[in-house]
């Protein structure tokens, strides 16, 4: 159907609003664009017609609805007005040869729209071959179709050339497939030409995207019917009837029932997480379950306050990080939420990458990428096999400046992280820093009061400011990364209780040698080589990031120019005031955590 109104039910596509919302009408489509008559493929998958005739800015939707398919744009200075392009060759590699003598072509912009799918992650396999662009050593060869291709409004492919993809060859199939989560029962594949490749060769009016044939299935099992399915339904519910209506029908109102009330729960959940910017990808419990081996032991890459994390392996190949709350957790479903909305909104290469979560059952569940080498505080202090040289921890260091910058003044929204510190920054295969666990993170709000009443953290990172009075900015993360900078170049932890009391506490032990003039007798006795100049501008920066005023710190973008080299740091450095009273008084440490309940409990659970 071809019309300039949307049918009856389907108007909510003109306003960004996906159809049949939390009512699913199929769980699969496939269609051969540009054929006119139903195909089989060798794997059994029925692949509908799709002959529609096109224009310049039109769309055509099944009559089911479970699929449509919109076009823009007009081709330059062609007597053919065809958007579909034949061939009657054989193809290589496939099986399905017949599925790529038609495709349906686009001057700008192809869409292909999912309608009524029930949530959940699915397989898009893209099928394309070119044959409008010979393979022939003529001047017909030369032209080259180039486009990008979305799923989900997310960037799959750019500059996607088919023949390039088939090894440069023409009438030769290409499969693209990807992994995708429905979450609005709504599927969105565009293809749209960028203004890359060739216009006019070999002929006026064939270029722009492309596409041969397509398909979603499931990765999971469906609840609703096919309409094969259904009627046979139907049968079976009469002879069930006849045989026995009372008894069946009470099981099956019973059923439904808890069907309904489970559902109606889950989908509750799920809409809270859609309705976040970004939607992650919703996994199901046991897809994770599965990946993980059980959450086996085997598996644990570590423990948390809020609960431990797993590796596992998904279906479609990727090694991940599985964090799972405990029951037990200060981390509820508000923090768990947080996290995910705050990691979501912010990309950054210095920012571990959150795949997707789960919140069946009473440990939700967080799936990141997985980092092979595990945390900075292991690979520092741990007796892990890594041994990190000083070029490598001053870039370690650099990293986490420049994330932590773009959280603080670079991303659209201001983050305060507020649990900086050597266990939540992770390393990859190329020892590049990636900071993880925004469980406590805080969208920074100019309008607040940036006072808090219940302090979260850890000791030893905590500011002055935040830890006595719950007063928080983004100078809070810049004093924690004062802390980890000291703790990379020194190779120990902010408090050793096996060290004399003079040396037990980092930044007290610091700031005597330093004001001894002897800043490099810190350095980490591991360290046989390192280069002196970098050496004291790390120790200069972190201990201008530890001021005891908010104000006196140094803000990240400085941070990083500093230790990239760019800016000068000062030669002299103000001691904190926190550091001359412990100097001064040893016992005022002891006093001030009997004093104050809060920096006991911090300390404790720190510890």
């Amino acid at each position: 159907m071809i019309n300039s109104i949307l049918p009856t039910g389907l108007k909510c596509l003109q306003q960004n609003k996906p159809c049949f919302l939390g009512s699913p009408q199929s769980a699969t489509f496939a269609v051969d664009c540009g054929s006119s008559r139903s195909i089989s493929g060798s794997d059994n998958t029925k692949y509908q017609p799709d002959d529609a005739n096109l224009g310049a800015a039109s769309y055509y939707i099944t009559g089911d609805p479970t699929w449509g398919v919109s076009n823009v744009g007009k081709f330059l200075d062609t007597s053919n007005g065809s958007y579909i392009i034949y061939s009657s060759r054989q193809f290589q590699n496939t099986l399905d040869s017949e599925l790529f003598q038609t495709a349906r072509m686009s001057p700008s912009s192809l869409r292909y729209y999912g309608i009524g799918l029930e949530n959940g992650n699915y397989t898009v396999t893209l099928q394309f071959a070119e044959f409008d662009f010979e393979d022939s050593q003529t001047w017909k060869s030369v032209g080259r179709r180039v486009f990008d291709i979305y799923v989900q409004g997310e960037r799959k492919e750019q500059n996607f050339d088919i023949r390039k993809a088939a090894g440069g060859k023409s009438y030769t199939a290409v499969r693209k497939k990807y992994i995708v989560p429905v979450t609005k029962n709504f599927l969105e594949i565009h293809l749209f030409w960028a203004g890359k490749g060739t216009c006019c060769i070999p002929s006026q009016g064939y270029y722009g995207p492309a596409i041969s044939a397509l398909s979603a299935t499931p990765n999971f099992t469906p609840t609703v019917l096919t309409a094969a399915q259904k009627n046979s339904s139907k049968t079976g519910v009469i002879v069930g009837v006849l045989v026995g209506a009372a008894v069946l029908g009470l099981v099956a109102l019973v059923g439904l029932c808890m069907w309904r009330q489970k559902r109606r729960k889950l989908l509750l959940e799920q809409q809270e997480l859609y309705s976040m910017v970004g939607r992650p990808n919703v996994f199901s419990y046991g897809e994770l379950r599965t990946a993980t081996e059980s959450f086996s032991s085997s598996n644990l890459l570590g423990k948390g306050g809020y609960g431990s994390v797993y590796m596992g392996k998904l279906t479609d190949g990727r090694v991940v990080a599985v964090k799972q709350l405990s029951e037990t957790s200060h981390q509820g479903k508000k923090q768990f939420a947080a996290e995910i909305e705050t990691i979501s909104r912010v990309q950054h290469r210095n920012l571990v990458k959150l795949y997707g979560c789960c919140l069946e059952g009473n440990n939700p569940l967080l799936v990141y990428e997985y980092l092979e080498n595990g945390s900075l505080d292991k690979a520092l202090f741990g007796s892990g096999k890594l041994n990190l040289d000083w070029p490598t921890r001053y870039e370690i260091c650099l990293g986490i400046a420049r994330g932590l910058a773009y959280l603080h003044e670079e991303s659209s929204i201001r983050v305060v992280h507020r649990d900086i510190k050597a266990s939540n920054v992770l390393l990859d295969a190329n020892l590049n820093p990636k900071i993880s666990d925004f469980g406590l993170a805080k969208l920074d709000d100019d309008k607040e009061t940036h006072v808090s009443t219940k302090v979260a953290g850890t000791f030893g990172y905590l500011a002055p400011e935040y830890a006595m009075r719950g007063h928080m900015t983004e100078k809070v993360d810049v004093f924690a990364f004062g802390v980890v900078i000291l703790e990379a170049l020194t190779g120990r932890p902010n408090y050793d209780s096996r060290l004399d009391e003079d040396r037990a506490y980092l930044l007290e032990w610091i700031w005597q040698l330093y004001e001894q003039n002897h800043p490099l007798d810190a350095v980490d006795p591991r360290l046989v080589e390192f280069d002196r100049e970098e050496v004291l501008r790390a120790i200069r920066v972190g201990l201008l990031c530890i001021q005891s005023s908010p104000r006196q710190r140094l803000p990240m973008s400085r941070v990083v120019s500093m230790l990239a080299g760019d800016m000068t740091v000062p030669d002299t450095v103000t001691k904190p005031s926190y550091v001359t009273e412990w100097q001064s008084n040893s016992s005022v440490r002891e006093e001030a955590l009997s004093a104050s309940p809060i920096l006991s409990s911090i300390i404790e659970e720190g510890r």
